[in-house]
């Protein structure tokens, strides 16, 4: 694939057209002008790799005072342009001083064809190797302006629980603060996991070190290894370039994998080679780097029920649970509904500006029946929604757009042959008569337990 602009500047148009027949194979686009007054403008709009700048523009001009003022204007705009000189074949003496004054390199009248397209190439290569120099420095830059922001964040993450299974969450984790241990964090999807891990890397020893979080659910199989682990260029197709994976980034600090359970069993294998052997490498690579990380994974899979499956492996499970906390459901959690939707509706009230003192007695009761299937997101997206639809002074039971479970004699002819519809009234039936018992009614359903959480959340039971 061709990489690379060029700009010709020269006034002779036989020369540009001679020099873009030549140079058009190596490069993606080539610009000309005649008029190196169009020079610095061009430039400003567009980043050329190379320049080709004649030394004298004026007719009968031999002196290069021309040449050399635009190859001035061009380094006050860019100090790592990489220009090359196009000089008549006397004029070895002015490219030399040119060199000197920052030019890269130069082509004397006449030239050889093969020698000015190797000319041109490594011209071009010096370019590509600065440019990604500069990316590398931007990256480093960005990466120590993250490691501030996380070693002096605007404000401590804030988990809001008086409940006493959530003082129990505390207390565990003030137990296990100044240690290195990994920690898995179990729960339904939207319990605030994610929150959780923050606050815990917050209380660690490694606080002002980086903190790197990677949702395993929201990467296609195809790209787990590269993310996790990062590549050398040319390992694939695509890599065109060294790339550090979110192992790497992490050295020193804390890595947070959420969504654990969607790891294949091979990445699950490398995952354990790493942790074990604390060192790893980059696909295409036959070196290896150390791995210094505090590990703290999350998922809404039973992990248990997975390894009797055959889709989780126990010794992989062992390594990453020293220490295991469950997040209970919001349903669970008793008072603290309230004191997030207080919370959430003080957050959304100032972001939407609207006049709004509380949440009414009837509407409070109706956020107790309901079961929040989604846990505490759904609760945010509820009040955020429910403050924007407000008109009055009060959250309203109206105000709320609550998911209600259809009532069965309402199906529909149709649906009553929906194998879907078929299935999540099955579910709907057996947990009713389980009264909740996830394990029990998984038995009654002849599925595991895991299939059945899936199921749950599939249909929003």
């Amino acid at each position: 694939m061709k990489r690379g602009k060029i700009l010709i500047v020269d006034d002779n148009e036989d020369i540009l057209f001679t020099l873009k027949m030549l140079l058009r194979p190596l490069v993606e686009s080539i610009t000309m002008t005649t008029d190196p007054r169009e020079l610095l403008p061009l430039i400003s709009r567009t980043h050329f790799n190379v320049i080709l700048l004649d030394m004298n523009f004026r007719r009968d001009a031999v002196s290069g005072k021309e040449g050399f003022h635009w190859l001035n204007e061009i380094l006050k705009l860019d100090e790592k342009a990489v220009v090359i000189f196009i000089t008549a074949y006397a004029d070895t003496e002015k490219a030399v001083q040119a060199i000197k004054q920052g030019a890269t390199d130069f082509i004397p009248k006449p030239w050889q064809n093969e020698k000015l397209i190797a000319t041109i190439s490594s011209a071009l290569q010096l370019s590509f190797s600065r440019t990604e120099v500069e990316t590398l420095k931007q990256q480093k830059e960005t990466l120590k302006e993250q490691r501030e922001a996380l070693t002096l964040p605007p404000e401590p993450t804030r988990v809001i629980g008086e409940s006493a299974a959530m003082q129990a969450i505390f207390q565990t984790i003030r137990k296990f603060s100044e240690t290195d241990a990994n920690l898995l964090l179990l729960g339904e999807n939207g319990t605030g996991k994610d929150l959780i891990a923050r606050y815990v890397y917050e209380q660690s020893p490694r606080k002002n070190e980086i903190y790197v979080p990677i949702d395993l659910g929201s990467i296609p199989d195809t790209l787990f290894e590269s993310e996790l682990f990062g590549y050398e260029k040319g390992a694939f197709t695509d890599a065109r370039k060294n790339k550090p994976g979110r192992v790497e980034v992490a050295s020193g600090g804390t890595l947070f994998l959420n969504e654990i359970g969607n790891l294949s069993l091979p990445l699950q294998a490398k995952l354990l080679s790493v942790i074990e052997q604390r060192k790893s490498s980059r696909l295409g690579s036959t070196t290896s780097y150390p791995v210094d990380v505090r590990l703290i994974c999350a998922t809404n899979t039973d992990l248990y029920s997975a390894i009797d499956d055959g889709q989780f492996r126990q010794d992989l499970l062992y390594r990453i649970n020293t220490i295991e906390i469950r997040i209970p459901p919001l349903r669970e959690r008793g008072n603290d509904l309230f004191l997030l939707a207080d919370f959430f509706l003080q957050r959304y009230r100032k972001k939407y500006k609207k006049e709004l003192r509380g949440i009414s007695k009837e509407a409070r009761k109706t956020l107790q029946l309901y079961r929040w299937p989604g846990n505490v997101r759904e609760l945010e997206h509820a009040i955020e929604r429910a403050v924007i639809l407000s008109t009055g002074t009060m959250l309203a039971p109206d105000d709320f757009m609550l998911r209600s479970p259809r009532s069965s004699n309402t199906v529909s002819e149709k649906d009553k042959y929906n194998l879907e519809r078929m299935e999540k009234d099955a579910i709907n039936e057996v947990m009713r008569m389980c009264g909740g018992n996830i394990t029990l009614a998984a038995e009654m359903l002849g599925i595991t337990r895991t299939s059945l959480y899936r199921r749950i959340e599939k249909f929003g039971l």
